[in-house]
């Protein structure tokens, strides 16, 4: 990594990167052939089976069905009248940036043109989402730790999805560049960046969020130290902050009118929970306790999720933590509240974690000084190697078992 941060800023993140794409397709080709070649049914079933519809497998489907078919305007319900699965629960700019790219290059309609060009789409955003992830850390901390945290990120149980036909590359990629812009102070340049992220996958309300606690500590740091803040970034993180809440909870009213459905998104959403917890009445904060208590019973339930809640408290209020920067922890709780706000958990959980990746340039991962720098190499090496390890793992249970 020392070696590596002596390259330019983008230089190093992209060489990482390339690295971690060189692993992630070794082991995605070895499955997508062991499993050809003994015949195993993978459980996203594709009938056209190559390499790039393996790597479109799950969610890729029904983006695949938003770039030919768009949305339906009445949605699909059961014999009862409840709303079912359906598209309106994906957003749309990747699935037509994809489809826009596929009609260009003249392989729109073919029986995979959809998943290769979707894998390429995220190959590239993923690319940009390392390279404005180091430019955020090294804001803050050493060049080494910075393209450390970058190798973490694109090595995880999770590398994978950076270059499937999913929307997390771009969405990283544009929450990312928000983000660099808030903590950059750029805050004019962060509104297309955020407004297209929330029509890229959910979760964006966040940095709304985010913007607010930004606006509190300037304000504070201007009482408390007389740091400057004038009154034109005021009104642009105000702005921002706006445009960004009013895109996120854009998406309910878009499909509310298009289906002349007042729920349309959120019975949509509800409908992806029933295989975990039955038919349920939306309540926000209630989803983790929900599924805790549905599997573990009401007392250890609540206490596992109080437990979880502590715990991720506990790690942004450490010292080694708040080092990040104000910007970072601030966009990080905001998400993880978001998350328990809304969000069923259940075995996507570790990929709509990915957005909190600047947190794997705490300390935690690098090394403590005190174990001198062997012992911190030793850890850091593996740490990889896990990485490596665990992706592996996750790409047969998912492809077999679940669904990332």
């Amino acid at each position: 990594m020392h070696r590596l941060s002596r390259l330019p800023p983008w230089g190093g993140a992209l060489v990482v990167y390339a690295l971690s794409r060189v692993v992630s397709t070794i082991l995605l080709a070895a499955m997508f052939w062991i499993a050809t070649a003994n015949g195993w049914r993978f459980a996203s079933h594709r009938a056209h089976a190559t390499f790039f519809s393996f790597s479109g497998s799950w969610d890729a489907s029904s983006y695949r069905s938003i770039a030919e078919h768009g949305y339906p305007s009445t949605l699909p319900v059961d014999a009862a009248g409840h709303v079912l699965q359906n598209t309106w629960a994906f957003l749309p700019v990747y699935p037509y940036v994809v489809h826009a790219l596929t009609t260009v290059l003249g392989v729109n309609g073919t029986p995979n043109g959809f998943y290769a060009v979707g894998a390429i789409v995220s190959l590239v955003a993923g690319g940009v989402a390392a390279v404005l992830l180091s430019a955020i850390l090294r804001r803050s901390i050493p060049a080494p730790r910075a393209l450390f945290a970058v190798a973490l990120f694109s090595l995880g149980p999770l590398g994978f999805l950076l270059q499937t036909a999913y929307a997390e590359s771009l969405f990283l990629a544009l929450l990312f560049a928000s983000l660099w812009c808030l903590v950059a102070r750029r805050y004019w340049l962060l509104i297309p960046f955020g407004v297209v992220a929330a029509f890229t996958r959910p979760g964006v309300l966040a940095l709304s969020l985010a913007l607010g606690i930004h606006f509190v500590v300037r304000l504070r740091g201007r009482r408390i130290t007389g740091s400057a803040f004038p009154w034109r970034d005021r009104l642009a993180i105000v702005v921002a902050a706006g445009l960004t809440a009013a895109a996120g909870l854009a998406w309910p009213v878009i499909a509310s009118a298009a289906t002349r459905r007042p729920d349309a998104y959120l019975d949509t959403e509800l409908a992806f929970w029933t295989g975990f917890v039955g038919r349920r009445h939306f309540a926000p904060l209630t989803p983790w306790f929900a599924m805790a208590t549905t599997y573990l019973g009401v007392v250890a339930g609540v206490v596992l999720v109080l437990l979880v809640i502590a715990a991720g408290v506990f790690w942004l209020t450490r010292r080694g933590t708040r080092a990040l920067g104000a910007d970072v922890v601030g966009l990080t709780a905001s998400y993880w509240l978001y998350l328990v706000a809304v969000f069923l958990p259940q075995q996507s959980l570790p990929r709509l974690l990915l957005p909190t990746a600047p947190m794997l340039g705490s300390p935690v991962f690098w090394g403590p000084v005190s174990a001198g720098e062997a012992g911190s190499r030793r850890r850091r090496v593996a740490l990889l190697v896990g990485c490596v390890v665990l992706q592996a793992v996750a790409i047969v249970f998912l492809w077999f078992v679940g669904y990332p």
